[in-house]
């Protein structure tokens, strides 16, 4: 392999991981490819990447199987304008869904979750239209708190929300394993530039 090409999603960070790459392995390049979460499957199966850090779910297993390291999780938020109610939980406590059970949800949370109050119909949109929207005071929206820091605004303010975590994972095609995508592995579990396998 005369270089890697790993695709990453929005609030991923993998700065670090390819430094310690270009120390470990610096006659193979890293080429790294930001993508939408959905496209997150696609660029395995078009080959457009080798591996993806993706956040779950994704099938695992159609249209052929992946390998899936599961990284950390993400803490979900709840963003909402400065004179939303949410404004008034204290930053070190966790808002309880059910206090958000009369909020418009302006983008689907991933997990299926949705208020009691009947939902309007928001038209599909990047989760940084969605958090533009909810500083309107439109609605509200649920992200993993990494989307909520890159794109960050002075007008809304975010709380934990007690909801499943999501999960970052690096994955790739279990039939294009490599020496190449093992080392990769183990720079994203933390084994430095100096260590062996």
């Amino acid at each position: 392999m005369d270089q890697l090409r790993v695709a990453f999603v929005a609030g991923v960070t993998p700065d670090k991981w390819a430094k310690v790459w270009r120390e470990k392995n610096p006659r193979i390049p890293l080429q790294l490819l930001p993508i939408e979460q959905g496209e997150q499957r696609a660029v395995l199966d078009e080959g457009t990447a080798d591996m993806v850090l993706a956040r779950l779910p994704v099938d695992l297993e159609r249209p052929t199987p992946l390998h899936c390291v599961r990284l950390y999780d993400e803490l979900p938020v709840v963003v909402a304008s400065l004179e939303h109610l949410v404004a008034a939980v204290d930053d070190q406590d966790t808002v309880d869904p059910a206090d958000l059970a009369d909020e418009q949800l302006v983008l689907p949370h991933h997990s299926g979750w949705t208020p009691e109050v009947e939902q309007l119909p928001f038209p599909p949109m990047t989760e940084k239209d969605a958090i533009e929207v909810a500083s309107s005071g439109s609605g509200v929206v649920i992200v993993p708190m990494s989307i909520a820091r890159l794109h960050h605004r002075k007008d809304v303010v975010t709380r934990v929300v007690d909801l499943e975590p999501t999960t970052v994972a690096l994955l790739w095609p279990r039939d294009a394993d490599s020496e190449v995508h093992q080392d990769f592995v183990g720079v994203v579990r933390g084994r430095r530039a100096s260590s062996s396998r």
